[in-house]
């Protein structure tokens, strides 16, 4: 029989851009607007769901406004655990993306995995981290410490990369040496420079190491930031390249995908690039040259 997983993504418009409200208002009003979609989801008997980067506020990234650090909380916490509720009440696993904080000082772009029975897997941390104008991420989050994780959830081995990762093919091929049958890319990308990235570095991601993709991308434009249009186009992606499910450009959606896993040997037996891996040839990629 074959393996069939359903995943779902959700693209969302930051609902409040106002420097004049409290942080932890607009957090709640950005979470209150991805509940029903979470309930669509479970509802639609997705399996696994994925939101989008820092998906309870803005991109705050474009400034350097030190308010945003009360936006950071503990992994696991308070999100991990309301959303453990959601998982269970819809036996479905959610990666949860979110601000930590490890402690006074130190602070991560995350992502948490949540099983469908609620309990939390564990938690990869976004390895690649810009420092540009309008993407002033060191100002907020060191670069990861937790190398590249795949979670052995109910109904698939998942892992994650978070936006900016998505331009770096060593960790895309290390979660696939890693086992991963899922990849979730939740990113937070504006029109402009890299739109048309989007849907080239994805797919060859899925490519190149066998698996599938869901790649999730915010809506909108976040005055007074003004960093730019945030263009949606969330997409599923198989290990041949071949979407399987796109979002608009501008609304709020929650898209679907069934999967079937059962391709990502097919596609193996075909292409066998980690048969014919020569990391012994590899040591000067590790070296600072």
């Amino acid at each position: 029989m074959a393996r069939i997983v359903k995943g779902g993504l959700i693209q969302c418009a930051n609902p409040i851009n106002d420097e004049s409200v409290p942080v932890a208002e607009i957090r709640k009003a950005g979470l209150e607007k991805h509940i029903p979609l979470i309930e669509e989801a479970g509802k639609a008997g997705v399996q696994v769901l994925c939101l989008q980067e820092i998906f309870d506020g803005p991109y705050f990234c474009c400034s350097q406004d030190k308010r945003w650090y009360e936006a950071a909380e503990a992994v696991p916490g308070p999100m991990t655990d309301l959303m453990s509720e959601y998982a269970k009440k819809y036996s479905m696993v959610i990666v949860v993306p979110t601000y930590e904080r490890e402690q006074a000082g130190v602070y991560y772009n995350t992502a948490a995995v949540i099983d469908a029975d609620g309990k939390y897997l564990g938690k990869y941390r976004k390895n690649h981290i810009p420092q540009t104008s309008g993407f002033w991420e060191k100002f907020f989050f060191k670069p990861g410490n937790l190398g590249y994780p795949v979670f052995e959830t109910a109904y698939a081995k998942v892992g994650v990369y978070i936006c900016y990762d998505r331009h770096f093919p060593e960790g895309a091929r290390l979660l696939g040496l890693n086992g991963a049958e899922i990849v979730m890319n939740p990113s937070a990308t504006v029109a402009g420079l890299s739109q048309y990235l989007w849907k080239l570095e994805q797919p060859a991601h899925a490519v190149a190491n066998g698996y599938f993709m869901g790649c999730i991308n915010r809506v909108g434009t976040e005055a007074p930031w003004d960093i730019g249009k945030f263009y949606g186009s969330s997409y599923f992606v198989d290990p041949r390249g071949a979407f399987l499910a796109e979002a608009s450009e501008d609304k709020d959606e929650m898209i679907t995908a069934e999967m079937n896993l059962d391709v990502i040997e097919e596609v193996r037996q075909v292409w066998q690039f980690y048969r014919d891996r020569r990391p012994e040839t590899y040591d000067e990629m590790v070296e600072l040259i």
